[in-house]
């Protein structure tokens, strides 16, 4: 679980308390949380759909950029419905698989950040590949980052 630490960064990350005890599985190279994994319900048992939680500040920035360039209609031309749904399936299988079979209150619905279909949150993707899930959709969108990532670098060459 998070140290009190972690709960301070994330804190500071999200610009408010975290409502739920998270575990931190992906840091930056300065130790600095990037993605964070919630249980299936907040401390007050508000069930929680979003599993992987991208709280890294570049991260949310370099992909709200892509977001609202289009992506997220790019990523759903770009990959079959089949293979997103899919992706839907291992997200909420694997948050499900942490409610007690004997638990009868509301659930979490949908897959990756609570979608029922189709694409929504290109963030909560890429958390969920960065956090090591099958995410043909987190690969498509680190794919588009490193392409980014290299362009720019190209330009800053040629400028030089």
């Amino acid at each position: 679980m998070a140290t009190d630490a972690d709960i301070a960064q994330v804190a500071e990350l999200l610009g408010r308390a975290p409502q739920a005890d998270f575990e931190v599985v992906v840091r930056d190279h300065a130790g600095v949380p990037r993605v964070i994994k919630n249980p299936p319900f907040l401390n007050d048992g508000t069930p929680m759909p979003t599993r992987y939680w991208l709280v890294g500040a570049h991260d949310r920035l370099v992909v709200s950029r892509l977001e609202s360039s289009g992506a997220v209609g790019e990523a759903e031309q770009a990959l079959p419905p089949e293979v997103v749904k899919a992706t839907h399936d291992r997200y909420a299988a694997e948050r499900d698989a942490d409610i007690a079979p004997t638990y009868e209150g509301p659930r979490p619905t949908g897959g990756v950040g609570g979608t029922r279909r189709g694409l929504k949150c290109l963030h909560a993707h890429y958390a969920f590949y960065l956090a090591g899930g099958d995410d043909p959709v987190g690969q498509w969108v680190q794919d588009r980052l490193d392409q980014a990532a290299a362009s720019a670098r190209t330009d800053a060459e040629e400028q030089t």
